[in-house]
């Protein structure tokens, strides 16, 4: 099902199916579009707070109406530039997810930028109920921040990093590495400094370029050149060993915590767990009556048409596909390697009604344990230290 115009939204399908589920809450804006970025983000002159308030929280009544028995695990706030955000918003949001699908605990993150004003509001968003701050540094130099269009210095991201350690006992940052012409002794000096400043959660990424960004037509017009595999594979192995020797061991490819402190929002993706996107361009897993299946929805992207859409129908929704149990099962291997963890056999095929065989090519699966790139074990989905570089190459070859 899907709409054939911004207001014309198909209706959801209610269901009182069971189950923790993460609630991510998408804001659109930024002050400036990264040239590498190619999220649902839009530059505006001006937002009405106060209308955008009120269509955040009806999505969420919408969605609550529609599927009472979820249990709020975790928030997040994501972006877009969520620090942009005021915290009254952020206090509503919090409080109408909380009366409809509350937990006795949920973890509350919210992604931020590091100018010296949005720092200012970190006491706010905390008193509004986040618990948890992500801080998109992308990098300890200037230059490089200049290359990579940030709005922020060095010594504005600092400031707001001990900011944001003075208000919030979780606090992670982000980096970006593998950049042009970056060394891995350039990398190592860079990572030594992020690593000293004790947070329990480090976002490290690769540079990628993706189409339809501004890095994207300067990379083919050769204007930049990105390091190639042995120099990627370099860095990052370089990346697992001092984060492993800090005790901030990687629990997925991209992302590093002390034990404990790992996002909570983010494991629900990778776990496959039911997920309810709020806001333009969010999209979500959420449940259908069938044992194993959901329901994917997207919401519609441009900020305008959503905005009107939830106004006039109570939601944005855009697509609403039913997907069935194995098509979940294939979406949960997917993610579920990406994590250091792996998936339990058993859990899997209990959880999603097939047979792991409907899933995996259990020949490749066993050449790959034979190889040393999983590990050794047939009750268990799980890449070895050696098989996490290479994860899409092996997913194409593991996929039935």
């Amino acid at each position: 099902m899907s709409a054939s115009k911004p207001t014309d939204v198909p209706a959801l399908t209610p269901s009182d199916h069971k189950g923790p589920a993460a609630i991510y809450v998408h804001w659109p804006f930024c002050l400036k579009k990264c040239p590498y970025c190619d999220f649902n983000s839009h530059v505006r002159d001006e937002v009405s707070h106060a209308r955008w308030r009120k269509a955040l929280v009806r999505e969420i009544d919408t969605f609550a109406a529609n599927y009472p028995g979820l249990d709020a695990s975790s928030i997040f706030f994501g972006g877009g530039t969520p620090s942009l955000m005021e915290p009254e918003t952020v206090a509503a949001v919090i409080e109408r997810v909380r009366h409809h699908w509350g937990q006795s605990h949920i973890e509350i993150t919210l992604e931020a930028n590091p100018s010296s004003v949005e720092a200012a509001r970190f006491r706010d968003y905390r008193a509004a109920g986040v618990n948890r701050i992500s801080v998109g540094i992308q990098s300890l130099n200037n230059d490089v921040l200049k290359f990579l269009g940030r709005l922020h210095s060095a010594e504005e991201a600092l400031k707001a990093l001990e900011v944001a350690q003075d208000n919030f006992e979780r606090v992670s940052f982000d980096l970006i590495y593998a950049r042009p012409e970056q060394s891995l002794e350039d990398w190592r000096a860079e990572l030594t400094d992020a690593l000293s400043f004790g947070t329990s959660h480090l976002s490290l990424y690769q540079l990628t370029i993706e189409e339809g960004t501004a890095f994207y037509h300067q990379f083919h017009r050769g204007k930049f050149k990105l390091p190639d595999e042995d120099e990627a594979a370099a860095l990052f192995e370089l990346t697992q060993d001092m984060t492993d020797a800090a005790g901030l061991p990687a629990y997925e490819t991209s992302n590093h915590a002390a034990p404990g402190q790992e996002s909570r929002h983010n494991l629900s993706y990778w776990r496959g767990d039911y997920y309810v996107g709020i806001g333009p361009g969010a999209h979500g897993r959420i449940p259908a009556h069938t044992h194993g299946a959901a329901y994917a929805h997207a919401q519609i992207k441009r900020p305008e048409d959503w905005l009107s859409a939830v106004e006039t129908s109570g939601h944005g929704t855009f697509e609403l596909e039913h997907v069935e149990a194995g098509d979940r099962m294939l979406e949960a291997v997917m993610m579920g390697l990406r994590l250091s963890e792996g998936i339990a056999v058993q859990y899997l095929e209990a959880r999603f009604g097939g047979r792991i065989e409907d899933s995996v090519d259990l020949s490749v699966w066993k050449s790959l344990q034979t190889s040393g790139h999983m590990v050794g074990s047939d009750d268990r989905l799980q890449l070895t230290r050696e098989g996490r570089p290479l994860l899409n190459f092996i997913l194409g070859k593991l996929m039935a």
